[in-house]
């Protein structure tokens, strides 16, 4: 890799990082860039789990010395969603790279459209109480399972589902939504993380620049005021997740930046 390369990824490791903070979907950019950037698709799905590594033990230790520590829930939900990480990795790892792409590209729009009218907020309200029956244990667990299996196999936008899924399954009340969704997150990004270094589908060198980026621009984006940057984040969203999606689907091969 030239040096201008390891620099755009930690430009877009950066912008990534600001957009999770501030919306979410970091990922959208960064996967997309690590294969336009020349890494075949398996590599850029292994290697941007290390962004997203270090990204989640930061948000840990952050809810952790706020008193936010839920470590019964998380190990329960998070179990499946590892063993289910393992299945979506091989997936992941076995299907052609373009296939793979065309997928991608399809989930990056469908992922944008959620972020952009954010369902979640018209029908997703708090629910008191944590009843834990049988039924509802069954599916958190097959749900989860399910979370797990799409987190391994691509990631990207798997914090909106587990979002979702926690508040509308569990019944876990907002407060505690996004520190299990970090914990649960970090579970599963452990085992794929794995999984794609034994098989040798990590790029150390970016990976490690990638975080870098991710951490910078989630320092930022905390302190930067959401009523002012969010606008602005948006429209970027949108314009660059489109050409990157467009590119994928083969509409921009003219365009070549290897």
């Amino acid at each position: 890799m030239n040096l201008w390369q390891i620099v755009l990824i930690l430009v877009t490791g950066i912008l990534a990082g600001l957009i999770s903070t501030l919306g979410g979907g970091g990922s959208l950019l960064t996967m997309p860039m690590l294969i336009f950037l020349g890494l075949p698709a398996a590599e850029a799905n292994g290697t941007n789990r290390i962004g997203l590594f270090i990204q989640d033990l930061v948000g840990i230790v952050s809810f952790r010395r706020k008193g936010y520590f839920y470590p019964k829930i998380s190990f329960i939900l998070g179990l499946p969603a590892v063993l289910g990480s393992l299945l979506g990795v091989r997936v992941a790892i076995s299907i052609s790279g373009e296939l793979f792409e065309k997928i991608l590209g399809v989930i990056m729009i469908m992922v944008l459209i959620t972020i952009l009218t954010r369902p979640e907020k018209r029908f997703i309200k708090e629910i008191e109480g944590e009843n834990w029956g049988i039924i509802r244990f069954a599916v958190a667990i097959l749900v989860f399972f399910g979370v797990g299996f799409y987190g391994g196999f691509i990631q990207a936008g798997v914090g909106f589902i587990i979002i979702i899924a926690l508040t509308l399954i569990t019944g876990i009340p907002l407060v505690k939504v996004n520190c299990l969704k970090i914990f649960i997150r970090f579970a599963f990004t452990i085992s794929s993380l794995l999984m794609f270094s034994i098989s040798g589908k990590v790029n150390l060198l970016l990976g490690l620049t990638l975080a870098a980026g991710c951490s910078i621009g989630a320092y930022f984006g905390s302190i930067i005021a959401i009523s002012k940057g969010e606008k602005w984040i948006r429209v970027f969203l949108i314009i660059t997740i489109l050409a990157m999606a467009a590119k994928l689907w083969g509409l921009l091969d003219f365009i070549n930046i290897q």
